[in-house]
């Protein structure tokens, strides 16, 4: 419900029942809104207002503006209004009608005349009401309607004295009655949530998002158009699959009681794809929506927009060349220009995109010449010796990865093209022929994102079949984002197919580039959000048995077991040198490339963001922390983590799992009306 604060709950309250006796009101006069079937529009704002400025112009052609030079300031103001009169009376002889449509946003009662705003899909126009001019009987309804209210208005279109295009009401049609309350504003963290969870209110109160999604709108429509001129065919393909393959994601699964069967929503389009080129559809694409089942941060949200396209008898050169001119064009047609802007930071997308292997990049910006070095153990021994965190299970290709994440990523601001990958990463791409260790696949990385990743395909049913096992033995040995064998798709492969560049587009992280846009959840009109029923659900009484004041009885507790408590006495003075402070968490968001670490910047009463990461991902969901109070140790030296300075640590509750090496975080969460800053004794 959007509300806004009219002096506590009681005022809004009795406002929204005014608005309902105001309904019930009309509908007792016969005059039930609700019962309204349609409206004649025939103009948006922006075409009336285009439509008089076009007319006003061939009407008053030649007509000068009105000289007051060495006039005094009465005579002035008479020729000025003697000029405006002319010029009304030249329009009004020959009226533009129209019939608009839309929101009322603003209301002025002025006695026998009125302004009101109206807005629509175009933007919004100014509304002039008089009483002589709709009557008595609806003048007087009128001056009862509210903000929100949605009208049909029929009259011409006039300039004001102060030079505003307007309307002059010749019939007024309420034809919906507003039962809410529009907010006066969005901002901060609270209006932030709402902003995303009432998209709709969103897009009535805020000019911004609604460009927002028009740009992405015409983002799409001119992809469709690039790719229709050069021939590709768009296709669907199934959103549940039995194998969900073609990326490294973990699927979301469900169970399609008909056939009594589990299956999985997809996470990436290709095999499908591919299995077109196969059948001789030379070239597809498709627009649809993927579905991943992990962490939601500025950049990721669970389901998302993905385009493939695949072209055979070509390669990911051929795909290079693709991408570089169909970004080049919808810079052009979205933003207007091949220079865009984005946080500050101006990017050419005019300019040849830069194109540099991951190995050149890891050597250029870790020092690192991958190389020389011998096999998998000495990668592991380098991956020591820098710092960067790995498994294993991981082979020195896996670790190439790594460094080019941990050290690359952050400096790739202007377009490259990221190429020939090692094939431990690659187990869908054909190895390069002079080096089979690595594979003919491209990123294109711009203002630190992977924008699109592509490959000259694999074709080869046999190596395709080796790469697929060893995906099984990853999975096997507890990689969850691991592909599986996909038999079908083989025997797609053993029938034949040509040879084929593919690529991958994530249609949201671009529209995020295109429009300037924060968070992802800026680009998508209906973000995945945590419920806000959810602690509802989980602790549904606030009585002796939820836990608070008692032992939870819903809770098994036998298979936690609780770490004993120190015997070694520790020296006061030492312990009381720990800064333990209360914090406020004023955003919060998963850690690229890691499965555990969030990263919360917190508001600790000094009045500058202080940066801690924490490795409870497995436990919390970043948006569900925001706005909570923690407590942190502030005074810790700074500690770099992939890549980011961390500058305390957040204290949690442990407790470890019977019978296991696994343990539960729980974050030590405090009473919000203790104030950020606050110190613990």
């Amino acid at each position: 419900m959007a509300q806004q604060n009219n002096g506590g709950n009681q005022d809004v309250n009795q406002l929204l029942q005014v608005r309902r006796e105001k309904l019930v009101a009309l509908q007792e006069a016969g005059k039930d809104p609700f019962q309204i079937t349609k409206f004649d529009q025939t103009h948006h704002t922006d075409e009336a207002r285009n439509l008089y400025e076009e007319h006003e112009a061939k009407l008053l052609a030649g007509r000068q503006p009105v000289n007051t030079d060495g006039m005094d300031e009465e005579a002035a103001k008479q020729a000025v209004n003697d000029d405006y009169n002319e010029r009304r009376e030249i329009m009004d002889a020959q009226p533009i009608h129209v019939s608009i449509a839309g929101r009322m946003m603003f209301k002025r009662v002025m006695g026998k005349a009125s302004f009101c705003n109206i807005r629509d899909r175009k933007g919004d126009i100014q509304v002039y009401v008089a009483r002589d001019a709709i009557g008595e009987e609806s003048y007087a309804d009128f001056k009862k309607s509210d903000i929100g209210d949605i009208y049909g208005i029929k009259g011409w279109a006039f300039r004001t004295k102060t030079g505003e295009i307007s309307i002059h009401a010749e019939e007024l049609t309420l034809l919906s009655k507003s039962l809410q309350i529009l907010p006066e504003k969005f901002h901060g963290l609270t209006d932030t949530d709402m902003r995303y969870r009432q998209r709709y209110v969103d897009l009535v109160m805020n000019k911004e998002s609604r460009d927002v999604f028009v740009k992405r709108s015409l983002m799409m429509k001119e992809i469709r158009n690039f790719l229709a001129e050069r021939d590709f065919m768009e296709v669907e393909t199934p959103i549940l699959v039995s194998n969900a393959g073609g990326a490294a994601a973990r699927p979301f699964e469900t169970h399609y009681n008909s056939l009594n069967e589990d299956v999985k929503l997809r996470i990436s389009l290709e095999l499908y794809l591919k299995r077109l080129i196969v059948g001789g559809f030379e070239r597809v694409y498709e627009i649809g929506r993927v579905f991943r089942n992990e962490g939601v941060d500025t950049r990721h949200n669970p389901e998302f927009t993905l385009m493939e396209l695949y072209q055979a008898y070509t390669d990911y050169e051929g795909m290079m060349e693709l991408t570089e001119t169909m970004f080049r064009r919808l810079a052009e047609k979205v933003v207007g220009s091949t220079k865009i802007s984005y946080n500050g930071i101006e990017i050419d997308l005019g300019k040849p995109f830069e194109r540099m292997t991951m190995t050149d990049a890891v050597k250029k910006y870790a020092g690192v010449d991958f190389d020389t070095i011998a096999d998998d153990e000495a990668a592991k021994a380098i991956a020591r010796e820098k710092h960067v965190e790995f498994e294993d299970r991981h082979k020195k290709g896996d670790i190439l990865n790594l460094f080019f994440e941990e050290f690359c990523e952050e400096n790739l601001i202007q377009p490259t093209f990221i190429t020939d990958h090692p094939i431990d990463i690659s187990p869908l791409t054909k190895k390069k022929p002079s080096d089979p260790t690595k594979v003919e696949r491209f990123e294109l990385f711009i203002n630190t994102w992977e924008m699109c990743n592509a490959y000259s395909e694999l074709n080869d049913p046999i190596d395709q079949r080796e790469r697929f096992a060893a995906q099984d033995a990853n999975a096997a040995a507890g990689d969850d984002e691991a592909e599986h064998t996909d038999e079908d798709f083989l025997n797609a492969l053993e029938i034949g197919m040509p040879p084929t560049g593919g690529i991958g587009y994530g249609l949201d992280r671009l529209c995020m580039l295109l429009t300037d846009s924060q968070a992802i959840r800026d680009v998508l009109l209906f973000p995945t959000m945590k419920s806000l029923d959810a602690p509802k659900k989980s602790a549904t009484a606030a009585d002796d048995k939820s836990g608070f004041f008692a032992p939870n009885s819903s809770i098994d507790f036998s298979n936690v077991k609780i770490e004993p408590l120190f015997e070694e006495s520790v020296d006061f003075e030492t312990f009381s040198k720990s800064d333990f402070r209360a914090v406020k968490v004023k955003a919060c968001q998963a850690v690229p490339k890691s499965k555990k670490l969030l990263q919360f910047t917190l508001d600790d009463g000094t009045g500058t963001d202080r940066t801690i990461l924490s490795g409870i991902h497995e436990f919390y969901e970043p948006e569900e922390l925001v706005g909570k109070t923690l407590i942190a140790i502030t005074n810790l030296p700074p500690r770099a983590m992939m890549g980011i300075e961390s500058c305390g640590m957040l204290l949690s509750a442990v407790n470890n799992l019977k019978d296991s090496d696994g343990e539960e975080l729980h974050l030590l969460m405090v009473d919000n009306h203790i104030p950020a800053g606050a110190k613990l004794y």
